[in-house]
């Protein structure tokens, strides 16, 4: 276990330890969770859309300083309280845009209170698994493990304790960006073009196109030029390398090549990112999150043993009987609501995937069982090592992906052994899968909450149970969101495909034959896997038994494309169907290899390849717009962190 550092033994935080000021307020904690649903809210609508989230500690921080001085005077612990429980709301939805919406993508629909529930527990997760690593991490580790977002809001804090505004960046930069969107939007003035897109002839397959929407160009503003330009030369690698390369070389077969049912030389631009570039960009995330995970084992063996020798402390000094007497800034909540907490998350996992399972996708109560405990022990096992990664490097490169991608491998290869291969148990899998990502996310987030409190002198008792209250409000919002945005964007599109599902069954499942839509009554199919029709969800004529309507979900289309969700989906049906293109995922591990022997970290790389130029280039002009960038980059400490999922 490694010992306490030279520099937290003489640390002394801002608020000392005897000082005893206004923390948990009703304000604080209202204000908090209000920020929370908000901030979660447009976490799922950015999310969706760049594949990226923006951390919200620093802005909330900012807008709770300028609020409160507002309403009367506040103290630089209850800002610390609002900023802690209205980050949990953007964490918890990264989480949540990250996987969940990959339901869509096994064929099946979104439900609100799954979503609310599955939420709620890897949230809830993400902070229980924190209170016994807390002082491990924050306070022993105190010099080795930097947090650098948790310190930059604890520099927020303490200078807007001392004076000044900060919340006139925030209001001006809502200002631009509604002043951009109007003129931008084709609803209204229509002045420039959201999306300009350029198909050279010269270069068959390629798509030049970049979103310039206010979203993305505030995503590049905020991350950086490092980061965005290897986004954004991941992008380019894909659409203007490997795309060229995949039409010229596949054009003279004339036959489709799995998995595109469409042969090469008639695909278009979009086609080819769906059949091919997704999977070797899904080969390449995954091989570049689980190298930074690998990166981080003896961080998660040190983590582990120290959690372990501080229980076993613990459980010592209460056989001894005595009465120890815990100081403000060292008094956490006790160990039982940890061991309480875990047993009810298990029982309420159980409960919960047994009496409301997904409609079409019911599964035993022993596979329910062993979903519960697999969730509980990857979520201990990756918060520790999402807590401990952005102690070292922060959460903009937290490998957020690579562990959940770990966690649906090693899930969907117990289920491969014991036989448990149907559609129920690949839905299953993901709802494992969802719920250790969200806890990942909100361990790496609480964990930087924790740091600025310590840097402050918060209490720890209270930003836990403000922690508790975030994740309950925001994860009502989030699921809300989530579903209206899929709503908001589905459309119905005429096709003619020339099928008979009545007889070309293999890949497709009847989801209703009472399917209604604009006053006809229609068969609903479902296809996943199929070798003649894409994949999707499609209106029959039942007297005819012809495909006549695809219907497209919102989130998977152009506007909300959810890379991550694709990218689990695709993992698990890769492995449970064994119909996984292992060529082309083949393929995108060894780019990742290539990057990384480049001595270019691979994540940021990998997805950019996965995500669409138009994303890439959109978050890269943010940067290049601004000639003094590099005034900003001096301001870097201060500013909000980006996951890349």
């Amino acid at each position: 276990m490694a010992e306490t550092t030279t520099e937290a033994r003489a640390f002394k935080p801002y608020v000392p330890d005897e000082a005893r000021v206004p923390e948990l307020t009703l304000r604080a904690v209202g204000l908090g969770m209000l920020f929370g649903v908000i901030f979660g809210a447009a976490t799922v609508y950015v999310g969706l859309r760049a594949g990226l989230t923006v951390g919200a500690s620093i802005p909330i921080a900012v807008l709770s300083i300028s609020v409160l001085r507002a309403l009367g005077k506040a103290t630089i612990l209850e800002n610390n309280i609002v900023q802690t429980t209205g980050s949990a709301g953007e964490s918890v939805a990264g989480g949540v845009i990250f996987t969940l919406p990959a339901l869509i993508f096994l064929g099946f629909g979104l439900e609100y209170s799954r979503i609310l529930v599955l939420a709620l527990i890897g949230g809830f997760i993400g902070v229980l698994f924190m209170i016994p690593l807390r002082r491990q991490l924050i306070v022993k580790e105190h010099g080795n493990l930097l947090y650098p977002e948790g310190a930059a809001c604890a520099d927020v804090l303490v200078a807007g304790e001392k004076g000044g505004s900060f919340a006139s960046r925030v209001f001006w930069g809502l200002g631009l960006g509604g002043v951009y969107t109007f003129l931008q939007n084709e609803n209204a003035l229509a002045i420039f073009k959201g999306e300009p897109e350029y198909a050279p002839k010269w270069l068959p397959g390629a798509t030049i196109r970049a979103t310039t929407t206010s979203e993305y160009l505030g995503v590049g503003y905020i991350i950086g030029p490092k980061i965005a330009g290897v986004i954004f030369a991941g992008g380019v690698f894909s659409w203007l390398v490997m795309m060229p390369a995949i039409k010229f070389f596949g054009s003279a077969v004339p036959t489709p090549i799995y998995p595109s049912p469409i042969p090469i030389a008639d695909m278009t631009s979009q086609q080819l990112w769906q059949f091919y570039i997704r999977y070797i960009g899904a080969g390449a995330v995954a091989a570049a999150g689980l190298i930074t995970l690998m990166r981080t084992v003896p961080t998660i063996i040190a983590a582990l043993k120290a959690g372990a020798a501080d229980l076993q402390k613990s459980r010592a000094a209460g056989a001894d009987g005595a009465s120890v007497a815990v100081s403000r800034t060292s008094d956490d909540l006790p160990t039982t609501v940890v061991l309480g907490g875990s047993l009810m998350i298990v029982v309420a996992m159980w409960a919960f995937l047994t009496f409301m399972p997904i409609p079409g996708a019911p599964t035993g109560a022993l596979a329910n069982l062993v979903a519960a405990l697999l969730v509980v022990i990857f979520g201990f096992l990756f918060v520790t090592v999402s807590s401990r990664i952005c102690g070292l490097i922060g959460t903009s490169s937290n490998p957020i992906s690579g562990m959940t991608i770990a966690t649906l491998m090693a899930t969907c290869a117990l289920f491969l052994v014991v036989g448990w291969t149907e559609a129920p148990y690949g839905a299953l899998a993901l709802m494992i899968g969802g719920s250790v990502c969200i806890a990942a996310a909100n361990g790496g987030n609480t964990s930087q909450d924790l740091k600025t409190g310590f840097l402050v002198g918060a209490t720890p008792r209270a930003q836990q149970i403000s922690l508790f209250a975030g994740v309950f409000a925001s994860c009502f919002a989030i699921g809300a969101t989530l579903i209206g945005m899929n709503k908001a964007l589905e459309k119905y599109v005429p096709v003619t495909i020339e099928a008979d599902f009545r007889t070309d069954v293999d890949g497709i499942g009847v989801e209703s034959t009472s399917f209604d839509h604009e006053g006809r009554v229609y068969t609903l199919i479902n296809v996943i896997g199929s070798p003649k029709i894409p994949e999707g969800k499609y209106l029959v004529n039942p007297q005819t038994g012809k495909i006549e309507m695809q219907w497209i979900q919102g989130i998977g289309s152009d506007q909300a494309p959810a890379p991550q969700g694709r990218l689990m989906s695709v993992v698990i049906n890769g492995i449970l169907n064994r119909k996984l293109p292992w060529g082309l995922v083949l393929l995108g591990v060894f780019l990742v290899v290539a990057v990384e022997l480049l001595g270019v970290r691979s994540l940021s790389f990998a997805v950019g390849s996965y995500l669409g130029i138009g994303t890439t280039a959109g978050v890269d002009a943010a940067f290049r717009k601004n000639g003094a960038r590099h005034h900003v980059a001096q301001q870097r400490r201060a500013a909000p962190a980006v996951h890349q999922g």
